[in-house]
């Protein structure tokens, strides 16, 4: 809780102090907008996506880039890493993919959706994804295969945001249900 990491559409990310405000590293320039910017789980490595279709991974002390791009075909809605720092999982336009964190390979094939995919996020253990997509559903993906685990989870409006609970058992989908947001708990 110490450093902030923000995404600028200056081509960059950065790491302030959260006390003071003040830069703590240098600018980790993209290739283009940074969209999302998100610290490992032990704070030593920011995985950040741009809008020209590229993730990379940083030493945040160095703010040098660890890994060589990411490559997407479109735009990188996010990135970020599974629990143990060891997987990436990202969202662009209508696929999901999972990265190796440290050589920056590809662990699947593109998991798809039929519209755009709004969200993914790791279960709590790291075994499962779970993604919303503006298709109207919610999916559940095997981290390692990228394989589906479940049918899709059916809304009658686009699903903006899927979570798994702190214990994993759970899934909570919000959607845009007749112009509000709803949620569903999904066992």
């Amino acid at each position: 809780g110490k450093r902030i990491v923000t995404a600028s559409w200056d081509n960059s990310a950065r790491v302030w102090d959260a006390q003071t405000g003040r830069p703590v590293a240098e600018r980790m320039k993209h290739n283009g907008h940074v969209l999302s910017a998100q610290f490992s789980a032990d704070g030593k490595r920011i995985v950040t996506a741009s809008f020209y279709g590229t993730v990379r991974v940083w030493d945040v002390q160095s703010s040098e880039a660890l890994t060589e791009s990411m490559k997407h075909n479109g735009v990188v809605r996010s990135a970020q890493f599974s629990p143990d720092g060891q997987w990436i999982v990202t969202v662009s336009m209508k696929t999901v993919r999972v990265w190796n964190a440290q050589s920056g390979q590809p662990q699947t094939e593109p998991m798809k959706h039929n519209g755009g995919v709004m969200s993914a996020q790791f279960s709590p253990d790291g075994k499962r994804i779970v993604t919303a997509s503006d298709d109207h559903t919610a999916r559940v993906w095997d981290a390692q295969t990228g394989q589906p685990l479940t049918e899709p989870m059916k809304h009658s409006r686009y699903v903006s945001s899927a979570q798994f609970s702190p214990d994993g058992k759970r899934i909570v989908t919000a959607s845009y249900e007749i112009g509000r947001a709803s949620c569903r708990e999904r066992v």
